[in-house]
């Protein structure tokens, strides 16, 4: 198996690391995948959750117990660390997006035209999307683990 590609959008904060947070807490509520009742955090500790994620996952942002920073050098594969998110770095941006400040249609299209690669397996990245100049979302991508 060779793991399944999604993407998805959530809300801006200037820590990418709360904005991730917030995506998965709103992710989970929408749908927590039969495990109720249980925070992210509470999940990534469960076994049961740990194997779901790892044997087909959810296809969100929930399939990434937390972000790394963007110049993260370590196979970012399923590990005691990951599967984890990791921002783009601006040069990696620049390589799809001229400006530096995507909107949601570059980013998109740059996604559907193989301009921007999606990550390996059990792995995320995501990126600030502006509109009008000013930040108003993240895209996050990523690569189920199975």
């Amino acid at each position: 198996m060779g793991g399944d590609e999604w993407w998805q959008t959530g809300p801006y904060q200037r820590d990418p690391a709360a904005a991730f947070r917030q995506a998965q807490a709103e992710e989970l509520a929408k749908d927590s995948h039969g495990f109720e009742g249980r925070t992210i955090e509470e999940l990534w500790e469960d076994e049961g959750w740990i194997e779901y994620i790892l044997t087909g996952g959810t296809g969100t942002v929930l399939d990434q117990v937390h972000m790394v920073a963007a110049t993260h050098t370590e196979d970012p594969t399923h590990s005691d660390w990951g599967p984890f998110m990791r921002p783009l770095t601006e040069e990696e941006i620049r390589a799809w997006c001229s400006s530096g400040q995507p909107t949601y249609a570059e980013w998109h299209d740059a996604l559907t035209f193989d301009r921007l690669p999606f990550p390996g397996r059990a792995c995320g990245n995501c990126t600030v999307l502006y509109r009008d100049g000013q930040p108003a979302q993240i895209g996050y991508w990523g690569t189920t683990a199975d």
